[in-house]
């Protein structure tokens, strides 16, 4: 296994590698494991133990995205059984490296602010004192939507998102979409909008749609970013009669 490292944000990166024996059923967070008892190289330097992060280990938190053989994926769903030999593992790219293979993936969470990603308990509409009713075929349109874990994969393989774009990135859109139709969410739906109307918004998309190949999720990420496309060019036109 060969994998990137770095010591810290400002340092060049390197390439170290490392020799496990095989194990039946390793996944990549399992041998990263290995590696952490006994940190030492193919050439028998002992080293640093690598830095990544992990939480779930059911490819629901997110957390443990890197780049495995060049793919963004998570490394607790990658068998070692099913990936080409030998293994490299490094960090995403389009996030500030912290160490190693850990990234700081603050800039996600920034972009969901931004967008406003969470449905409001509190304001001047009635919710009837109780949680509002969805129907079950509301509840199918949405749950796809709800599956986003903030992995970051969809924003690795993006081609216009990066430091040098202000573009929000399909994972901001596809909570926008989610956010505006829940009963209760739709009412900050026309806030939500404006922001994506503006820079690094809906039209930064270049619809190249390789989002949608890396999802671990598989999220309909091109559904709801045409949707979006109808609901903002509704919303133009109700801006403008309303200016009017």
């Amino acid at each position: 296994m060969q994998i990137e490292r770095r010591d810290n944000p400002q340092s060049a990166p390197y390439w170290q590698g490392f020799e496990i024996p095989w194990r039946p059923g390793h996944n990549l967070v399992s041998v990263l494991m290995v590696i952490r008892e006994n940190p030492v190289t193919t050439d028998g330097q002992l080293v640093e133990p690598v830095v990544w992060e992990h939480n779930c280990m059911e490819e629901v938190c997110g957390a443990c995205s890197m780049l495995i053989n060049g793919t963004p994926r998570q490394a607790c769903s990658a068998l070692v059984d099913e990936l080409e030999q030998p293994i490299r593992l490094q960090p995403l790219s389009k996030f500030p490296v912290v160490r190693d293979l850990l990234v700081d993936r603050s800039r996600i969470f920034d972009s969901l602010k931004q967008v406003k990603a969470w449905v409001p308990l509190d304001g001047p509409y009635d919710i009837h004192e109780r949680a509002p009713r969805i129907s079950p075929q509301q509840w199918l349109n949405s749950y796809a939507y709800s599956r986003c874990m903030s992995c970051g994969c969809c924003l690795e393989a993006c081609p216009q998102y990066g430091e040098q774009s202000a573009f929000l990135g399909p994972a901001a859109l596809v909570q926008v979409q989610h956010k505006n139709r829940h009963p209760t969410g739709r009412y900050s739906k026309t806030e939500r909008l404006h922001v994506i109307m503006g820079d690094g918004g809906l039209s930064d998309c270049g619809n190249a749609q390789v989002c949608l190949s890396v999802c671990p999720k598989r999220i309909p990420i091109t559904t709801a970013i045409g949707e979006l496309g109808r609901d903002l060019s509704r919303q133009l036109l109700i801006d403008l009669l309303g200016k009017g």
